[in-house]
């Protein structure tokens, strides 16, 4: 089998194919990165950039929720007792992105030596596949100026994220800074004190300016968006297992081929929540229209519930990545347009929150008048004497330096992966998403093709995006990587795939 891309998706694959007796024959990966099997989020970095959920929620490894604290705790013992890296407020260790780097390395090469020693060849190809096709029931992959080619029964797409999307035409600009990461470099050129302003307000834009913050910088610094939606601020971890909203609940009614109402499912949730002591109306109340709220108010206000008794929130954080895939094919197409209109980037703050620490460092920045949040942004030209000015409801703003901290492209392709995905959508292997990336069938991950649903190729990560509500996030990774992993046993046992089979009919 192959696997393209070699980043974190294809660390939880890998995990999850070695953890059985019955492995593939071969397994190639194929990634051209500097630095494989960290991805773009947590190659070496500056120790101020962070992760953002805890521990139990950073395992690649399914059936052992521990196994990435056990491991922060050898580092620990071995490197250095005396960082333990925990949020004095919320109590939980979020330690930098890069040492998570380091362990997803460690994870990838014991998942290929756990391959290997049950008899599985494996290979590395330190290339990008830029076109997939099938003959004769297997499938080739070829890398660009074909200078190498691999005959594969089985395909996972992990191809990872690309870029921040360019929405100003601002790429070549002189200050303009298009891609933030690594900050160490792409970041050194700023000045203490100039202008900066940092477009985006999520997880990336507060990377940008603790890093700024760390780094002496000094001048005026304003995060710029067009709806000003900052991460919510991750509470002290509670023991809570869902009871009513659950996956096996959703799996069941989807297997009878029922369809599911928005207000059923609101209905569920409304109850889970009750019996855990808190209500709908805390949910609601976050993710309903904001009021006016301004965001640095909002975030003072959850900074303020981080050791809040209602469980609410939580809740939700935890029943999004975990049952939202299910609940997600079960609606009708109205209910789904709906919530991504009005709802997804709230639900998405609450349920990717920053740590305390992080949340109070921007405030310590807006309190000194250091740090400002603007909404409405409509243009950002360039001017004559090389700076910008940033056009919006609220006026125009002048910058030095202008850092571009926005999410990826809608279309959840990168611009690596695009001549691949073109071939795949050439042959028929594949089709867009009207939503983003191609479809993949939920049960398996497998690639939608016009003729049904693929038993070969399969997508893992924000490729799947149209099709899933929730494809990013290391406990998302683990449980598709299990489902790809399972699908791929079973069609080993099933025997080789010839052109007629290759599909299943949907």
């Amino acid at each position: 089998m192959g696997i393209v891309g070699g980043g974190a998706s294809a660390v939880c694959l890998l995990d999850a194919l070695s953890r059985h007796e019955d492995v593939p024959g071969s397994v190639t990966v194929f990634d051209p990165s500097p630095h494989l099997w960290r991805g773009r989020a947590y190659q070496p970095d500056s120790a101020v950039l962070r992760v953002n959920a805890p521990p139990e929620d950073m395992t690649v490894h399914a059936a052992d929720p521990d196994h990435f604290t056990r491991w922060l705790q050898t580092r620990a013992v071995l490197l250095d007792p005396h960082k333990d890296h925990v949020d004095a407020r919320a109590g939980i260790a979020f330690p930098p992105r890069a040492v998570y780097g380091d362990y997803l390395e460690q994870c990838a090469r014991g998942a290929l030596s756990r391959l290997a020693a049950r008899g599985c060849r494996i290979r590395l190809v330190r290339e990008a596949v830029t076109d997939l096709a099938r003959e004769g029931g297997l499938l080739v992959a070829r890398t660009a100026d074909d200078q190498a080619s691999c005959t594969l029964d089985q395909v996972v797409l992990c191809v990872g994220t690309g870029p921040p999307a360019d929405p100003y035409g601002l790429t070549g600009v002189p200050r303009f800074i298009a891609d933030p990461y690594p900050v160490v470099w792409r970041l050194a050129g700023i000045g203490a004190r100039d202008r900066v302003v940092v477009l985006g307000s999520g997880l990336t834009a507060v990377d940008v300016v603790l890093s700024l913050t760390a780094a002496g910088h000094t001048g005026n610094v304003v995060m710029a968006s067009r709806r000003g939606v900052l991460p919510g601020v991750r509470q002290q971890p509670i023991e809570h297992e869902l009871r009513f909203f659950t996956a096996a609940r959703f799996r069941a009614q989807s297997a009878r081929g029922e369809r599911l109402a928005l207000e059923d499912a609101v209905a569920l949730m409304r109850t889970e929540l009750t019996a855990a002591g808190s209500s709908l109306g805390t949910v609601l109340r976050e993710i309903g229209p904001d009021g006016g709220e301004h965001p640095l108010a909002r975030l003072r206000r959850q900074l303020g519930m981080v050791d809040d008794p209602d469980p609410g929130l939580r809740i939700l954080q935890r029943a999004v990545p975990d049952t939202g895939p299910d609940v997600w094919p079960l609606l009708r197409e109205p209910d789904r347009e709906r919530l991504l209109r009005d709802h997804y980037r709230t639900i998405m703050s609450l349920c990717c929150p920053m740590p305390p620490s992080s949340a109070a460092a921007l405030l310590e920045q807006a309190d000194g008048g250091r740090l400002s949040m603007v909404r409405g942004v409509e243009s950002i030209r360039p001017t004559a004497s090389g700076g910008f000015e940033v056009h919006g409801a609220e006026g125009v703003l002048r910058a030095d330096v202008v850092v571009n901290a926005v999410s990826p492209p809608a279309h959840r392709v990168p611009p690596a992966a695009a001549p691949l995905i073109d071939s795949l959508t050439g042959r028929g292997l594949a089709v867009r998403h009207p939503r983003g990336g191609v479809g993949v069938a939920r049960a398996t991950s497998g690639l939608r093709t016009p003729a049904g649903t693929d038993r070969q190729i399969y997508a893992l990560g924000d490729l799947a995006s149209g099709s899933l509500f929730f494809t990013f996030g290391v406990p998302s990774l683990v449980d598709r990587a299990v489902d790809i992993a399972d699908a791929i046993r079973r069609e080993a046992v099933r025997g080789p795939v010839g052109t007629a089979d290759s599909m299943q009919s949907v």
